[in-house]
């Protein structure tokens, strides 16, 4: 079986989760071509993505005449399904915040995958996120090409549900991934429930070399790590007030933040107002190496999110055998037992914040020790990327079997209208 990936942007230094699911679905035998509908344009620093962008393939990197080429082509071998696809292009972009006019676009890209998935042989396509990526896939599939599927992590589709379309994406994928169980009861609140069956809950997960790392031994230094992109979903400007008034009640501590954005700036004017350069470092983007260690030379990784989905670094935490404070927000909680692998704080609780952080700063570390061994064990259970990766390629396997009966069923109704007019 052949199938192929869809994101946005692949790889990207936050996507490490979705190039360890694509490892783990091909060490199931499954062969996995890789689409990104935008060229990657940010400088990659783990070598593992550099690896991954020699085997993806950019819908976009094929320029502007190729795009109208391909439009031609579906037009005139396709006609009906083109005029399919412009319909739903229609129906779609008439809600959308996007306008019509870029969902037009979303359909001369769905020209392109049509093209290359036939070239290739592709049987289904999986895409990543309920954005324009899965837009993209389902209007291939109106076109004529693949069935798909799609993986929602939130929360931003569930913050734009409607003019995503999430229930038109729905309808018409084989199968829907969620990350969490609250994942999955937001999906339910924007499709009808004749399609709630379609839903299935696959977590993200962490392999073996993550895993088997949880014995390093756990440094005394008072060193706390944030790790994710900086803006202000992420909490980082609630966490450096939380961190000055730590600092005012005189512990020594050092946190570091690992990661980059559009927000950095603004963090680096408050460090330097409430004069916290000796207690706040930024790293900017970190390789999976790197993320590693920082964590590792920490004793809690700390995420005081506004939003969230169920984030990936917590998972590699635990995992590391470190603890992991929290807002207690969307999938979190199904992650993080409170009390016995980590803290969930109030969000957006600046005394919540600061007391638990001055709590684990303070905390001898044979408790944190046992607390990330708990974290270790649970992630074992509920994030291992070859079990969760195993029940990602069991509905491929099925979608596949599902659509050669479909197949089949419509050779057989043809034989026999023929056999009636004949």
């Amino acid at each position: 079986m052949k199938i192929a990936y869809l994101v946005n942007h692949y790889p990207h230094v936050s996507h490490s989760f979705i190039r360890r699911e694509i490892i783990g679905i091909e060490a199931w035998g499954i062969e996995v071509a890789r689409f990104s509908i935008r060229p990657c344009t940010s400088a990659l620093v783990d070598e593992a993505d550099k690896l991954e962008l020699r085997k993806t393939q950019s819908i976009l990197g094929v320029g502007i005449l190729s795009l109208l080429l391909a439009v031609i082509q579906v037009f005139f071998t396709k006609p009906v399904h083109f005029l399919r696809g412009l319909q739903l292009t229609w129906k779609i972009g008439w809600h959308s915040d996007r306008g019509l006019v870029r969902n037009l676009a979303y359909l001369a890209e769905a020209c392109v995958l049509l093209i290359k998935s036939s070239d290739l042989e592709i049987a289904h396509i999986h895409a990543h996120f309920g954005t324009n990526s899965t837009t993209v896939a389902m209007l291939c599939h109106a076109l004529g090409g693949p069935s798909y599927s799609c993986t929602i992590h939130g929360p931003q589709e569930f913050d734009r549900a409607t003019v995503l379309a999430l229930d038109e994406k729905i309808k018409r994928a084989s199968f829907v991934v969620a990350i969490s169980s609250f994942g999955k009861s937001q999906l339910y609140r924007w499709c009808d429930r004749q399609y709630w069956s379609k839903i299935h809950v696959i977590h993200c997960g962490v392999d073996e070399k993550f895993l088997r790392e949880y014995e390093t031994p756990m440094s005394e230094e008072p060193r706390l790590v944030c790790v994710g992109r900086l803006d202000e979903q992420k909490g980082h400007l609630l966490l450096v007030e939380a961190a000055a008034k730590l600092a005012g009640e005189g512990l020594d501590f050092k946190l570091v933040f690992v990661g980059d954005g559009s927000l950095r700036g603004e963090i680096e004017t408050a460090i330097a107002q409430l004069n916290l350069h000796n207690h706040i470092e930024i790293t900017g983007w970190a390789s999976s190496t790197q993320v590693r260690d920082q964590i590792l030379a920490a004793r809690a990784l700390i995420l005081p999110s506004f939003a969230e989905g169920l984030p990936v670094v917590a998972m590699e935490a635990l995992a590391l055998g470190r603890p992991v404070i929290s807002s207690c927000i969307a999938g979190v909680p199904e992650l993080i037992e409170h009390g016995n692998c980590g803290w969930l704080i109030t969000p957006g609780s600046l005394e919540d914040l600061t007391a638990t952080m001055g709590k684990v700063l303070q905390l001898p570390v044979k408790k944190l020790q046992q607390m990330g061994q708990t974290g270790n064990e649970l992630v074992a259970q509920r994030h291992n990327i070859a079990v969760e990766t195993g029940k990602l390629a069991a509905l491929f396997q099925s979608n596949e079997v599902k659509d050669l009966l479909q197949q089949s069923s419509i050779r057989v109704g043809l034989s026999d209208e023929n056999l009636v007019n004949s």
